[in-house]
């Protein structure tokens, strides 16, 4: 359901709801608050995301230690697919968000398939796989070459309450496409199915940045754009440029690492 916080009176339960939950019972003065470092949108994953918080502990209580933290917290949030991996402590300066030098996303495409019932049962939900079976791949990594770099991307991003107060600027420092293997895919290689990922990085990106260009990229690959229409998209400069076709679902999404 996304990871940022949702209110008592929302059917969906963001991460964040989770991991305050479970930090609660860290017996803190002050309640917990997780400041989370990207907001991964409804049905997109995160292999890795990062966030800071604060523990008041009350009077003549020691501090926790990492391993104790991540230790604590997991035993908590043992029902939930949501893990702590790793714990530092941090200055008072640091921010998750803010302090972050790029963000990493990978978006994982099935090709070969001519029906969503073709799709294994162990990727669902996880990977997209675009109707039509094969894709121009070579197209694909020619058209990311123009998405690389500082550009205007108003096309690019879906419009959101902070999008009057975001500039639309942003530094993409990769764009690659390249192949990748299936969760026990070696076992049914005769089904003649090949899993791409595409890898995005930069500092940040804009609401649905990643899922537009990966829906773009996939509308050349089937012959819907050329390499150059993403060359001109970008220099229209306005979210109603992008055609309804080119978003790609969140299913295939995932936040592969923050670095700081």
């Amino acid at each position: 359901s996304g990871v940022m916080e949702t209110s008592n009176d929302q059917y969906v339960v963001g991460v964040q709801n989770y991991l305050e939950k479970a930090a609660q019972n860290l017996k803190p003065v002050v309640p917990i608050k997780f400041h989370i470092s990207s907001r991964t949108d409804t049905g997109v994953h995160a292999l890795c995301n990062s966030a800071h918080l604060d523990i008041q502990r009350a009077p003549g209580k020691p501090a926790l230690n990492e391993k104790q933290l991540i230790y604590s917290l997991n035993y908590h949030l043992k029902p939930e697919p949501i893990r702590i991996l790793n714990a530092f402590r941090v200055t008072s300066s640091f921010h998750a968000r803010f302090s972050a030098l790029s963000r990493t996303y990978v978006y994982r495409l099935l090709m070969g398939c001519t029906h969503y019932s073709e799709i294994p049962v162990f990727e669902k939900d996880l990977c997209w796989a675009p109707a039509g079976g094969c894709l121009n791949v070579t197209a694909m990594q020619d058209a990311a070459q123009f998405l690389l770099g500082t550009h205007d991307f108003s096309t690019f991003r879906s419009l959101n309450s902070e999008t009057p107060f975001q500039s639309p600027v942003r530094t993409i420092l990769q764009a690659d496409i390249q192949p990748s293997s299936g969760f026990l895919s070696h076992h049914y290689e005769c089904r003649g199915l090949q899993f791409w990922e595409l890898k995005f990085r930069s500092r940040s990106f804009l609401y649905r940045q990643v899922r537009r260009m990966v829906g773009a990229l996939v509308a050349v690959g089937q012959g819907k754009l050329t390499p150059h229409d993403i060359k001109e998209l970008l220099e229209r400069k306005d979210p109603r440029a992008l055609p309804p076709y080119a978003m790609a679902p969140p299913s295939g999404l995932f936040l592969k690492s923050v670095e700081y």
